[in-house]
């Protein structure tokens, strides 16, 4: 098949219907968030399994996630994702509809495993537009994530006050943000592989720049996780807080996390990722110390708002140089995303065990560690520079007389707003022209 062209319009535009659709994906966790009470009491499980319940999700996230780049190369990614949010919308029914344990188990595997599919293809589209603009939007994107999220769970919490059976809740939520989904897609980008790209595995095991990039992930999203659901418990049991001050805690952290990501672009095309990242983990580390050592509320929650700023790009971060990182963006993507699912499963029990051995201090002084490992591992992303030639406006080039831009950490590649061929850097569709290496 023959390369598409696309003019500067068309990727803004694009930009906005995959912001879209980050958005719907968020409200669907914050619908599933709010009614896990009432599907605990649906199902007639014990908080004990609730909580093995709960790990399915990941576990076919990350099942599933390989996969996702075959889909893709396979229907195209607009298809592709429409597809794939649209069974991630649907799935948003099942869990409330389980009446026992087993049933929970198995509609709660399909809900993540079609999470995890839809997740990597509109974070592959991301990645594959931020290429195209050469500019820094991932940041953004996950925060309009965040922003779904926000809205999703402030539905869900209406319905619950209002009494609704979190079956009907569900299903109608499911049906509306499938709708939502389907009309964003419309506007993404129609990649497509060309007739000579090899079709990707059907699955693999994430690739090894993958696993460094990923270190990354891992680090961030298990402060997250600690972070998100330790931290009212820490405010109450440790420096002895009110329940309202502890769940405020909660919330400012969220918050500070979204807000952090929608400035997050303009930092990152100021400073270069591995600079926002290495200055993002030493904010994270001191949130995460002032933790340790706070002896009243206003420093231990200043210490998670300061956890929040600190991790909020990182992760998107870490996708945007997943899909430079290789000849098989797509994979590499999956391959970040398994990473940092299985840190969000393990984080929370984690945090518990070593609280259970030793102290809840204890736990968050390993929060401390991970947090400077961020920056320790940020390096890491200077490899994997933007691709200037997938930008619009830079000219398509004969194969073996691309350009680099290499040796400064903040190269600038201007964009005409002429139209350009589709790109293979970032999503594996077409060919590339050029480099962009900032750091």
């Amino acid at each position: 098949m023959s390369a598409v062209v696309y003019d500067r319009r068309e990727v803004k535009r694009s930009r906005y219907a995959v912001a879209a659709v980050f958005a719907v994906h968020g409200a669907v966790t914050g619908s599933f968030a709010t009614r896990v009470p009432w599907i605990q009491d649906h199902a007639s499980v014990s908080a004990g399994q609730l909580g093995l319940a709960l790990a399915f999700p990941a576990i076919g996230a990350s099942v599933s996630m390989p996969i996702a780049g075959s889909i893709s190369h396979r229907f195209g990614a607009r298809t592709a994702l429409r597809g794939l949010i649209s069974l991630w919308t649907l799935a948003l029914a099942l869990p409330a509809l389980a009446p026992n344990l087993l049933t929970l188990c198995l509609a709660l595997f399909v809900y993540g495993a079609t999470a995890g599919m839809a997740d990597v293809a509109m974070n592959a589209l991301g990645v594959e537009v931020e290429n195209r603009l050469d500019k820094s939007i991932m940041s953004g994107l996950h925060g309009m994530w965040s922003a779904g999220a926000l809205v999703g769970s402030a539905a869900g919490t209406l319905a619950a006050h209002l009494g609704t059976d979190a079956r009907v809740h569900h299903a109608l939520a499911g049906v509306a943000l499938t709708v939502l989904g389907i009309v964003a897609c419309q506007g993404v980008l129609d990649l497509r592989a060309t007739d000579d790209t090899e079709p990707p595995p059907r699955f693999a095991l994430p690739p090894k720049s993958a696993l460094l990039i990923g270190a990354i992930g891992f680090c961030a999203v298990f402060a997250e996780g600690a972070s998100l659901d330790w931290s009212a418990v820490y405010l109450r049991d440790v420096i002895g807080s009110s329940a309202g001050l502890a769940a405020a805690c909660t919330t400012g952290f969220t918050l500070t996390m979204a807000l952090a990501r929608f400035a997050g672009d303009a930092v990152v095309d100021r400073f270069g990722p591995v600079r926002t990242v290495q200055v993002s983990g030493l904010l994270a580390t001191a949130g995460a110390l002032l933790v340790v050592l706070a002896k009243n509320a206003a420093l231990a929650m200043t210490g998670f708002a300061l956890l929040g700023l600190g991790i909020a790009v990182v992760v998107p971060l870490c996708f945007a140089a997943a899909g430079r990182s290789g000849p098989n963006p797509a994979q590499a993507i999956a391959g970040v995303a398994t990473i940092t699912y299985t840190s969000g499963l393990i984080a929370p029990s984690a945090i518990g065990t070593v609280a259970g051995a030793t102290s809840l201090v204890t736990s968050f002084v390993l929060v401390t560690a991970l947090a400077f490992g961020i920056t320790a591992f940020a390096g890491v992303l200077r490899s994997s520079g933007r691709t200037a030639g997938a930008a619009v406006g830079t000219p398509d080039t004969k194969a073996g007389t691309s350009g680099t831009e290499a040796g400064t950490a903040d190269a600038k590649v201007p964009a005409s707003g002429a139209p350009t061929e589709d790109s293979e850097a970032g999503s594996g569709y077409g060919s590339t022209n050029g480099q962009r290496a900032k750091s």
